[in-house]
Formats: structure tokens, sequence, C-alpha cells
């Protein structure tokens, strides 16, 4: 009998705790609490924005926020500017995707080779640096103007981003980790697969968020430069704006550029926190409110 109530009380510890049943209050607290420092700055460049253009400086062109808003919500009527986000939105995945995958094997070789690391180390930091337009007119000159151009472009802002964080992960693994590793039989593939990668997984996830933004910026440049007939993109309708100098419609585009970005800046950062909290990274007290 007392066998059976002890083993009944280890199965009771094997089993997960109850959840506490959701707090409808304690939600709208949490949502309220990450929501109105955003609000508040948007509604603060919408105060400025609408001063500017009461005070009559560039009242030829600048617009303010009224015109702009309805401009927008006019395009949003439309399919066109739904395709041409979609479009945009595929060069940024395939672009993004094959950069990482280049991004990817070039910082764990670089890491992990020391004479690579000499050689071209510091090459993969000024890439880095490299501002995206320059790579527009170099990406026109080998593949014409076509979606392969674009992509390079891409490429070549994001790789050398998703690299260094991948190097810097490596780099930042403990030696006492290292050697427990060997110890215990880790080897070659096995030994990137079950702990250097772990273990530089929060530099690395640093190093696709920022990837990630080099990216969206290079695709914007690109576009700007690089025209596909018959492809409309976000990048092509903000030129076809300037050159009929319709700042309602540029901003509209601008605005529809931004909340892109934020939105995939904002899935990144709950990744970010997501591996943090598991291990332990952040104060108990501040990751719960």
């Amino acid at each position: 009998m007392a066998t059976d109530q002890a083993l009944r009380g280890l199965d009771q510890l094997e089993l997960e705790p109850e959840r506490p049943a959701a707090d409808p209050g304690r939600i709208a607290r949490k949502v309220w609490a990450a929501a109105w420092p955003k609000l508040l700055a948007i509604a603060l460049v919408l105060a400025i924005w609408e001063l500017v253009t009461l005070s009559g400086w560039k009242r030829y062109v600048l617009k303010g926020p009224g015109p702009v808003f309805s401009d927008l919500w006019s395009q949003m009527q439309h399919a066109q500017l739904w395709q041409t986000v979609g479009w945009t939105l595929r060069s940024a995945v395939i672009g993004y995707a094959a950069a990482l995958v280049i991004g990817s094997v070039v910082g764990i070789l670089v890491a992990r080779i020391p004479p690579l690391r000499a050689a071209v180390g510091s090459i993969i930091t000024g890439l880095t640096t490299m501002p995206s337009v320059a790579w527009a007119p170099f990406a026109i000159i080998l593949f014409g103007e076509n979606e392969s151009a674009i992509l390079f472009v891409v490429i070549m802002g994001a790789a050398p981003s998703i690299a260094n964080g991948l190097i810097s992960g490596v780099d930042y693994t403990p030696p006492l980790l290292l050697r427990a590793g060997k110890t215990m039989g880790l080897r070659g593939v096995a030994l990137y697969r079950y702990l250097i990668l772990p273990a530089s997984l929060p530099a690395f996830v640093s190093g696709l968020k920022q990837g990630w933004a080099f990216a969206w910026r290079s695709l914007m440049a690109a576009e700007l430069f690089i025209a596909i007939i018959g492809q409309l993109s976000i990048g092509q309708l903000l030129s076809v704006d300037q050159q009929n100098l319709d700042f309602t419609g540029a901003s509209s585009i601008i605005i529809v550029i931004l909340v892109i970005g934020i939105v995939i800046d904002t899935l990144f950062t709950k990744v970010d926190l997501t591996i943090r909290r598991r291990r332990g990274l952040l104060d108990p007290a501040t990751a719960s409110s």
C-alpha cells in the first residue's frame, strides 16, 4: 500500500501543473502596457507633422496627415496596392532565405577556420557597412534590369549581417562547454548541431533580425533603381510618385513600407524574447509584466 501511494505521488510530480485560467484584466493590462508607448509616439509624430503643415512651410507640396491617410485608404481599396505589396514581399522572402543560407554557411566556416577568418573576416564586416544602393548599378551591369538583380542586392545587403551574427555567437561559446562536449564524444557536425549552434542561438537571432532590416532596406533601394517591365513593386510606386511630385502618394507608400518593417521586426523581437526567457536571461518580474 505504501509503495502504491509513493508511486502515485511520483506520477503526480511528473504531471504538468495546472495552468491558471486566463485573466482578461491581466491580458488587457499587458496589451495596453505594450501598446501605449507606440501610440504615444505615433500621436507625437502626427502632431508635429500637422504643426509643420499649418506653419505654411513648403505649402505648395507638403500635405497634412488627413490628405495622406485619405489617399492611403483610397489605395487600399484597389487590388493594385495589394498585388504590389505581395510581389515585393515575395522578393523579400526569396532574397532573405538565400541570404540566410549563404550567411550561415560563411559564418560557420569563418568562425571555425582561423586562416579563412584572417583572410575574409574584415571583408565581411566591410560588406556590412556597404550602402545598399551601391550594389544596384553593379547588379544591373551583371544581370540586367530583372528580378535576379534585385535578389542580388538583397543578398549582398543581408548575408554579411547574418554571417557576423553567427560568428559572434560562436565566438562567445564558453571554452569549458566545448571541452565538455568533446569529452562526451561530440565531433564535427554533431558538435555544431548539438552544442555550438544552440549555444550561439541568441546572437544568431540578433544577426537574423539585423539581416532582415538590411534586406528590407536593400530591397527598397533595388526597387527604386531596377524597374521590371510589367511588374509593379513598392519601390516603383514610390519612384512614380517622386517623378510626379505627389507628396500624398509618396507618403502613403512610405507608411506601407514602415508598417511592414515594424510588423516583421516585432516577430523577430518575439522570437528573441522567447529564446531569452527559456534560457533564463530575462527577469521573471519584467518578463511577466
